[in-house]
Order: structure tokens, then C-alpha cells, then sequence
């Protein structure tokens, strides 16, 4: 199987990790030859709730029998997405009570962009410095990280980039800028967390000069930081929220919501403003609800801030410079690059899975699924710490 998976199946690196999978359950993932992996990665911050969740499969099993695909986005009205998108309004914020549907999160990011240039007649975007958005050539032009941009180009012009957490950098937003994009917690960046006050004070210029404020919480969205959205610590409300990733409880799914008088534009002048074939598949959003469904009524999220301390308190070592993030969405940061793949490649060996974030070559993720055990928590941080020992 390997073979034919270098072969056939395109590959983005030169060295996947290409373990072979067999089955996965809970906080497990098992290989071919049945050996068991500790999971402390959840797919990329994807199956909150775990793999293999009984009560998202027996949803899925039971729309299966139902339909699956029967139309393109927003035509007919199937049950799944409506209560899907029902659910998500009954536990955002004033004006988020629209929610569009999508396929992924770089998609939903795309929709983003375009409803702020509709909203404000206006085409500046500002984004920040090594933020992450997505991969499609919209979400490409506001990564705020040159290296992985540059063979691409040309991408959308009159993107502008500040820094996060410089508040210096608030006058670069101007009546000429559509939207402010950011990271509610940047990710690739290295699970930086916003200053206390700092995205209230990017709310309040966009607020001045007429911009909207779009936040991004693909990452840390759905219950990782011990919220259903990384926002709410921050007291402010964006003008549209995009998320995805936890959404669909380990199915591809992302989501853009925002108020009804901004959503509507994309029926008019053009119609079909934003469209797409599969956005809103009722098997999809039928993992999704069950998956919403459980993470608000299972507690889970009340026991991520003991999670994170427990975390916070096993994983200290000379070799740990600090630890950043917030909730279950924590990255290690090692004295240097070397390190991390040493770690990430030695832990694998000895059945934990770890992985790398995408700009700070000195950081490791810690994203597992929120419903991890504390025993499990334990089992994992020994095994990181012994590979320290010994690097």
C-alpha cells in the first residue's frame, strides 16, 4: 500500500509521515500492523469529539437511508442544514444569525472576502503578518507568509498586512478598507493569543472607518479553547465570523455566519452571489449537528481549562522554551528546529502522534481531541518528556 500511495496519490512533502491506518476510536489510531497511536493531534484540531464517535455515526447511518446529495447550495430545504444552521444562530451573538454552509474552510474564507467588498463597495483587505487563512488562491493572498506565496503569484491585489498584537499598526485600517482579517488566535504563527484588549481595539477602527472585522477561527472554533468560539474571551463580536475544522466532528466542513442584511447580498446584483455543489451536504451537516449537538450539551467544554493546566504542568523540560496557546490548542516551542523533528519523529515511534505547525519551525502541536482523558493527557506527556531526555 505505501508504494502505490507514493505512486498514485499526490503527495505536498517529500517525506509524509505515511503511517498506515487501519481503524481509529476515541483518542486512538491504530496502524496496519495494530499498533496503537495516542492521538495528540485530532486530524489538525478536526475530531473534537474523538474518532469513530458512536453518536455521530449512528446520525450519519440514519440520514444515509434518508438521501444524501440532491441539489446544489441553498435550493431545496433538507433538515439537516437547516437545524445545523438553526443551532449554530441559537449560540452566536447578535447579528451573527446567518450562516452559509460550506465545504471547507478556505472556502469559507473566500465567501468572507467577497461579502466585505459587497458590504463596503470598498477593495482594501488588511490581514496580518504570518497569518493562515486557507490555500486557495483568495485565502493565499492574505497569508501574511511570503515564502509559501511567492510561486503563486500574482495573487488579489490591495491586500495590506499589520502586525499582530501592534496596535501601532490600527492606522493602516482606513475608510478605503473592506474588511480586517485575522486569526482570533493566530495558528501557523505559533498559537499566539491576542493582547486582552487588542481585538477590541481593531473592532472599534473598523467600527470608526466603516470596515468589518472578519475572524477567523477554523482552529480554535467548536469548544477548543473551552468557548464554542475563541471570541468570546475577548468581549467583542466580529462582523463575520468564518470557522470549519471542529465544525464537522472529522467531516469536511466549513462555515461563514454574519447578520441577515449582509448575507442577503449575495442574492442580488449578481444572483447566485457565492455558490457551490456540495456546500451544506445533508450527510455532512448531519455529522456537523450531532457533532454541535454533543459538544454543547456533553460539558466538555468545562473541562478544557483543566485539561490545559494539566498539560501546562507535565510538559516542563530545558528543552521547553514556553508553551503557547490557549485550551486544546496549545503548541510547545523547543530551543530549535532540530528539536521538533526529533520529537515529533521519536514520539511517533513510540505510539504518540504529534505534528508541526505551519511558520514557527520550533513549535510542535498539542491539538487533541477535547474529549481526552486525563489519564490519557499523562500517558502522552511521559512519552514526550522520556524523548527530551534523551535528545
Amino acid at each position: 500500500m505505501k508504494n502505490d500511495f507514493l505512486k498514485y496519490q499526490a503527495q505536498t512533502t517529500n517525506n509524509p509521515v505515511g503511517l498506515q491506518i487501519s481503524r481509529a476510536k476515541g483518542s486512538y489510531i491504530y496502524d496496519t500492523d495494530n499498533k496503537k497511536y495516542l492521538d495528540f493531534v485530532a486530524g489538525v484540531s478536526a475530531c473534537n469529539l474523538g474518532h469513530n464517535n458512536k453518536t455521530i455515526k449512528k446520525a450519519i447511518k440514519k440520514q444515509i437511508d434518508l438521501y444524501w446529495h440532491v441539489m446544489v447550495y441553498g435550493e431545496f430545504i433538507q433538515k439537516p442544514t437547516v437545524d445545523l444552521c438553526k443551532l449554530i444562530a441559537k449560540n452566536l451573538p447578535d447579528p451573527l444569525i446567518k450562516t452559509y454552509i460550506t465545504n471547507s474552510g478556505t472556502e469559507a474564507m473566500e465567501a468572507a472576502m467577497k461579502l466585505a467588498k459587497r458590504v463596503t463597495g470598498r477593495s482594501e483587505l488588511i490581514a496580518a503578518k504570518n497569518g493562515y487563512h486557507g490555500n486557495t488562491q483568495g485565502s493565499m493572498s492574505i497569508m501574511g507568509y511570503e515564502d509559501r506565496k511567492r510561486a503563486y503569484r500574482p495573487l488579489i491585489p490591495n491586500i495590506k498586512f499589520l502586525e499582530f498584537n501592534n496596535e501601532f499598526d490600527l492606522t493602516m485600517i482606513t475608510n478605503k478598507t473592506a474588511g480586517v482579517i485575522l486569526e482570533t488566535i493566530q495558528g501557523g504563527a505559533g498559537f499566539i493569543l491576542p493582547k486582552l484588549t487588542y481585538l477590541k481595539k481593531i473592532k472599534d477602527r473598523c467600527k470608526e472607518v466603516g470596515a468589518l472585522l472578519i475572524l477567523d477561527e477554523i482552529q480554535p472554533g467548536i469548544g477548543r479553547t473551552g468557548k464554542l468560539f475563541a471570541f468570546e474571551h475577548y468581549n467583542i463580536v466580529p462582523d463575520i465570523l468564518v470557522y470549519g475544522k471542529g465544525l464537522g466532528g472529522g467531516f469536511p466542513i466549513g462555515a461563514m455566519s454574519t447578520s441577515y442584511e449582509y448575507m442577503k447580498l449575495f442574492k442580488t446584483n449578481p444572483i447566485l452571489g457565492h455558490i457551490t455543489t456540495f456546500g451544506g451536504h445533508p450527510v455532512i451537516a448531519t455529522a456537523a449537528l450531532s457533532n454541535l449537538k454533543e459538544t454543547l450539551s456533553s460539558g466538555i467544554m468545562l473541562e478544557i481549562d483543566e485539561k490545559e493546566k494539566l498539560f501546562r504542568s507535565l510538559l516542563k523540560h530545558r528543552l521547553i522554551s514556553e508553551i503557547r496557546g490557549k485550551g486544546l490548542m496549545l503548541a510547545i516551542i523547543l530551543k530549535n528546529s532540530n528539536l521538533t523533528k526529533e520529537l515529533v519523529k521519536q514520539c511517533l515511534d513510540k505510539g504518540l502522534i504529534l505534528f508541526f505547525l505551519l511558520f514557527e519551525p520550533k513549535a510542535v502541536r498539542i491539538t487533541p481531541p477535547l474529549t481526552i482523558s486525563k489519564t490519557e493527557i499523562i500517558k502522552g506527556c511521559k512519552i514526550i518528556i522520556n524523548v527530551l531526555n534523551c535528545l
